[in-house]
């Protein structure tokens, strides 16, 4: 493991700054910080951008934004690739400033760390099958970058999904401004650190650290060409919202889920309740693609089925990332969104849900919480929403059409999956159901590059990323082309 990148002052990384322009800035706007969700000890010190920062990071975006996109697609293609080699030399290093600022388990942080080395190759791949020119006669179709666009993070995946839009946009001869979210500012710093080690042109990508002003500022910024957001609903509505009135600006939107996961005909129970446990709780239940709705018939699960999920998400692990062994689920991101997860659990069980197993804070004052599941087919009002967290509920039904009304029965629509040995019935799941990821016998949280990622209704805005990033990360630009001038072959009545 190396730590090459890494400027440690005891167990604290003082920051670089922010980048602008090829150049750290140190003197900024008030001071930020990140902590250890289970320790709450402060990981990394540094500044907010404010908005002189967030207008020179635009200035430079724009001022290199030109020569980057003359620029041959090999010469790009040659930097992203260089940064995809610093990535796996320092991947150690970047794996722990996930752990310690997210709280991720070792072993998940270096999966997420794999992810955005191999978003690469899928990147440059994706570009060439959707971006190539191509002639149909005289006719030609070339693709040209937006210019300069800004990408915003969030916390989850604090390297892989902001990754999934800089590559791509980087690639395609865009120029980018980046604002990660602001619970995780360290890992961005390295991950900017990486960019700059592999050669990028000054002003290519910058970065503004900050939280929901700065990313408003930016998003309004006159001189952005493009907005690529992962996170919440709530913040993508508000982006979409603010954007209202600007056409012209590229948004591509990722947002969450209220996913379901249908049990239906299944003679491997415990292989179905394995599958249940990592699409509830991977990741303490912070993917956006989490089953938050486990959605059973009761003449097939039935109690058997359940009472085995409850026995199973009891014996989950859950730890703080240096523990040995190491634990399947760390933190949720803070002591604050722990209580949200526990306060969304008292009120569904005020409100006639029935608890299965408690959710439980597992450290005072940390992020650490237990799995909880709670029935809540008798529930008044059931709410409609994502609750970030290791908390799953359970609806139960009469047949397999109930089922799949139930799983529709949300405004998302970003992944549902069906655990069965049917297919006939997988089929008519996947004929019916409404999301852009649908999954058959495969965790809910399992998704590939090399397909599109991306959902419907308030789970996104049909700008799917993963493999189909390439399409919002340009435009095409169709051209009749003749070398020479000659004379029409025929005229239209009037003109002879």
């Amino acid at each position: 493991m190396t730590f090459a990148c890494f400027h440690w002052i005891g167990r604290c990384l003082v920051s670089r700054g922010l980048f602008i322009y090829n150049k750290w800035i140190h003197e900024a706007g008030p001071e930020l910080g990140s902590t250890d969700p289970v320790t709450g000890q402060v990981v990394w010190k540094g500044c907010t951008a404010r908005p002189q920062e967030i207008d020179a990071a635009v200035a430079a975006a724009r001022v290199a934004a030109a020569d980057w996109a003359k620029q041959e697609l090999s010469q790009r293609r040659e930097i992203i690739e260089r940064f995809a080699g610093l990535l796996e030399e320092h991947s150690g290093a970047m794996a722990l400033a996930i752990s310690r600022e997210v709280g991720k388990p070792d072993w998940e942080a270096a999966t997420e760390v794999r992810s955005m080395i191999g978003k690469v190759e899928l990147s440059i791949e994706a570009h060439e099958r959707r971006c190539a020119s191509f002639v149909g006669g005289t006719a030609v179709a070339r693709f040209r970058p937006h210019g300069v666009v800004a990408v915003l993070g969030p916390f989850n995946f604090p390297g892989h999904l902001p990754n999934g839009h800089i590559v791509p946009a980087l690639l395609a001869g865009n120029t980018v401004v980046f604002k990660p979210s602001e619970q995780a500012p360290l890992v961005a710093e390295e991950t900017v650190a990486l960019w700059e080690k592999a050669g990028l042109p000054a002003g290519v990508l910058n970065l503004v650290q900050g939280g929901g002003d700065v990313g408003a500022h930016l998003v309004e910024h006159p001189g952005v060409d493009g907005v690529f957001f992962t996170g919440s609903a709530r913040a993508g509505v508000a982006i979409n919202t603010r954007l209202a009135g600007t056409p012209q600006k590229i948004l591509a939107l990722e947002m969450g889920g209220n996913n379901p996961l249908i049990v239906h005909r299944v003679v491997d129970r415990e292989a179905a309740v394995l599958l249940t446990l990592q699409s509830a709780f991977l990741s303490a239940g912070q993917r956006c693609t989490c089953a938050r709705r486990l959605i059973v018939e009761r003449a097939e699960a039935g109690d058997a089925f359940l009472e085995a999920l409850v026995t199973g998400a009891a014996r989950i692990r859950v730890g703080h990332h240096t523990e040995r062994p190491e634990p399947f689920m760390g933190p949720v991101i803070s002591p604050v969104a722990a209580e949200a997860v526990l306060k969304a659990q008292a009120g569904w069980v005020a409100r006639g849900g029935r608890s299965l197993l408690e959710s439980r804070r597992l450290r005072a004052g940390s992020g650490l919480l237990s799995p909880g599941i709670i029935d809540v087919t008798e529930m008044v009002e059931r709410e409609d929403g994502e609750v970030f967290g290791p908390l799953l509920q359970v609806i139960r039904v009469d047949t397999f059409d109930a089922a799949i009304e139930e799983a529709n029965r949300t405004v998302f629509g970003l992944a549902a999956g069906l655990i069965s040995d049917d297919r006939e019935a997988y089929e008519v799941f996947r004929r019916r159901i409404r999301a852009g990821l649908i999954n058959w016998n495969q965790q809910l949280t399992g998704a590939s590059g090399a397909v599109p990622f991306g959902g419907v209704g308030l789970s996104g805005n049909h700008r799917p990323c993963g493999f189909f990033a390439a399409d919002y990360c340009s435009y095409p630009v169709a051209s009749i082309e003749i070398p020479e001038v000659r004379r029409p072959a025929t005229l239209p009545p009037g003109l002879e």
